[in-house]
């Protein structure tokens, strides 16, 4: 089936950032594991994972709509120095995901590409789960200080 070139630019849009933040959570992931936080470890990994399958799922869209995936477009890693400024780094993400995802729904919407906006609104489910569940670091972070909230995170 034919898609809209606008829908499936937006899609490689789409693509290329979550190819970029699951690049972006692996990193952080493996840091957190160095510095033997095992369970922000397994948090920010299993976050990853989701947004790996956004990507496929995005890729499966394109292809559909006889478009040509680019994954060799990454936008610019965000590497947090230490724990705070990861969870802001992946905060930043999460919430820009959100912004692009409703302009993707938009731009679906006014195409007629009804199935496509549906794939999106989906994933924009999961994007809005990921921005609730870093705020909620974020808090407990303030909430309890730097380091309790480290002492709990080892292994």
């Amino acid at each position: 089936m034919k898609g809209d070139k606008k829908v499936i630019e937006i899609l490689n849009s789409l693509l290329g950032r979550e190819l970029t933040v699951v690049s972006q959570y692996m990193v952080h992931a493996e840091i957190c594991d160095n510095w033997g936080y095992t369970k922000l470890h397994d948090a920010i990994q299993k976050r990853a994972k989701v947004e790996m399958t956004h990507a496929e799922k995005l890729i499966a869209r394109i292809i559909f709509l006889e478009g040509i995936p680019v994954v060799s477009e990454l936008e610019k890693m965000h590497i947090g120095k230490d724990i705070p400024l990861m969870f802001a780094n992946d905060h930043e993400a999460e919430i820009d995901a959100v912004k692009r995802y409703n302009e993707g729904i938009l731009i679906c919407g006014n195409a007629k590409d009804f199935a496509t906006r549906e794939v999106l609104e989906h994933i924009l489910d999961d994007e809005d789960g990921h921005v609730d569940n870093i705020e909620e670091v974020q808090d407990q972070i303030v909430q309890m200080g730097i380091q309790i909230f480290l002492s709990r995170q080892a292994g």
